[in-house]
């Protein structure tokens, strides 16, 4: 069976970090069944694991061109792999692909997160004495765990996340098999081609989202926020509420846009709205040098990388949205139910931000894979760098202490578009003030009388500026047309100035 991305992605290091990996040589089933018992205990709740046979390794990373496997060595290898798995206690086994990279052949081992941990294995399985222990995962070894991190591994049994737990109240056939090709095609996984002929429960089963025997399969909540066409049927709240308010928060006006659908096509398509309908670029000039930059209101891949991580890390059991306010001079993303207790909000000020354990798992394996979400702790450095490039303010993270009751990031947007919104406020206000003296004007009236109308002195410049510009506008026009200067001169309406307060009446 083939795994869920392409190998040369996985090889790369940039979806699966390197403790996730584990590169062989050769097959050495005393070791890789001590990394297998590691991967599938997941103690970080970190996802899956991979160990990749034939292949060699400097410092975690592969060296390409790969050493190769021998494809007439599989069957054997597959035999001993079943018997050993058998060993673990629980018993656990693994997905195993034959995969080509560089012209060769590798072996890739997939070690989902288990159903059943905690999960132990015989230090050496081809051994006939047997002595047991548990292991785990301690940057890129695997471990026997101390007495602390052994009892914390126990407790993790009843504490599978959310997403990857078994949902009894749907369907394997509530599943998009559509969908989950199309994921499949997107990151050009070798399982496409061979999903063609496959049946909705027996591509969910390959790709680890579903559980149980065949006449009790159900599918994982990852498989239904995912790759069901209305998750909303079965998680209320799972979706994203996008909120214009364009005079602020206490303005009246505001237009709102829901996101629906499966999560990654919620993400794509609200990215895709704020990327062609909010983002704007300005060129910034400068006087002492001939080179100009580009700046944006809001860098793109500041509200990606911060919408995303909303998406992955939310608490689907919370009916409530993920939240995005465009306001006027600041984007915020509200994620409800907060974040992981471990993390304080000095962690993020001085972004340095690394959960203990992520609350999707999957979720996160996934958007990873379809190039969504960055690595573990990348985002909010991601964030601050990408503003301090554009020469935006940083971001502000709120994380609402002590309740935590909802988590806000809040992306300032560029003191250039700032000042725009400021002046087209001022230019809002005069146009007001050009209705009120419109209005004012229904019946003719002299110079004096408008600019006393609009408690200033009857000085030039104040005609200049309040009257004239009415006239050379098209609003009004002056009642003695054959004597412009006469001191008995008024203002009158224009058809145009009287169309404008017909519309605003209406």
């Amino acid at each position: 069976m083939s795994i869920l991305l392409n190998i040369t992605d996985l090889l790369s290091g940039k979806i699966v970090e390197g403790p996730r990996m584990e590169f062989k040589q050769g097959w050495n089933p005393k070791s890789i069944m001590r990394s297998i018992c590691a991967f599938a205990n997941d103690f970080e709740n970190e996802g899956s694991g991979y160990i990749i046979i034939g292949v060699d390794e400097n410092e975690g990373k592969a060296i390409r061109p790969v050493l190769g496997f021998d494809r007439n060595n599989f069957e054997k290898i597959q035999q001993e792999l079943f018997r050993y798995s058998n060993f673990m206690q629980p018993p656990y086994f693994p997905r195993i692909s034959l995969e080509q990279i560089d012209e060769k052949d590798v072996l890739v081992i997939w070690c989902p997160a288990g159903a059943n941990r905690p999960y132990k294995i015989p230090d050496d399985v081809v051994s006939k004495i047997k002595n047991y222990n548990f292991r785990i995962r301690q940057f890129s070894s695997s471990i026997i765990p101390n007495e602390d991190q052994t009892i914390e591994l126990i407790h993790l049994t009843a504490k599978t996340p959310f997403d990857d737990r078994v949902n009894s109240f749907a369907s394997v056939s509530d599943l998009s098999r559509t969908l989950m090709r199309d994921h499949l095609e997107n990151t050009k996984s070798k399982l496409f081609e061979e999903s063609e002929n496959l049946s909705i429960s027996e591509l969910a089963e390959k790709m680890n989202l579903c559980q149980g025997a065949n006449e009790h399969l159900f599918p994982k909540n990852v498989g239904l926020l995912m790759f069901s066409k209305e998750p909303q049927k079965y998680f209320k709240g799972a979706q994203i509420d996008l909120v214009e308010f364009p005079n602020g928060l206490g303005g009246k006006e505001f237009t709102e846009k829901i996101f629906t659908g499966c999560i990654q096509t919620q993400l794509i398509n609200v990215l895709s709205y704020l990327k062609n309908n909010i983002l704007k670029t300005k060129v910034k000039k400068y006087s002492t040098q001939e080179e100009s930059d580009r700046v944006q209101n809001y860098p793109f891949d500041v509200l990606e990388e911060a919408i995303s991580n909303a998406v992955y890390h939310k608490n689907y059991e919370i009916q409530e949205p993920i939240e995005i306010r465009i306001l006027p001079s600041a984007i915020e993303i509200i994620s409800f139910s907060g974040i992981d207790p471990s993390l304080k909000k000095i962690d993020f000020e001085k972004g340095t931000v690394r959960t203990r354990r992520y609350r999707n798992r999957r979720i996160g394996e996934f958007l990873k894979e379809l190039r969504l979400t960055e690595g573990r702790g990348t985002g909010i450095p991601l964030i601050n760098k990408s503003l301090s490039t554009n020469g935006s303010s940083p971001a502000i993270f709120d994380t609402n202490e002590p309740s935590r009751t909802h988590f806000i990031i809040e992306i300032p947007i560029h003191f250039l578009f700032e000042i725009d919104h400021v002046n087209r406020q001022k230019s809002v206000q005069v146009s007001a003030q050009v209705k009120s003296i419109l209005t004012f004007c229904k019946t003719p009236k002299s110079r004096s009388e408008i600019l006393d109308f609009l408690e200033l002195s009857n000085h030039f410049s104040n005609y200049k500026k309040h009257i004239n510009t009415l006239i050379t506008d098209g609003y009004i026009e002056i009642t003695q047309k054959e004597n412009p200067k006469s001191r008995n001169q008024k203002y009158q309406l224009t058809q145009l100035g009287i169309d404008l307060i017909i519309e605003e009446n209406d």
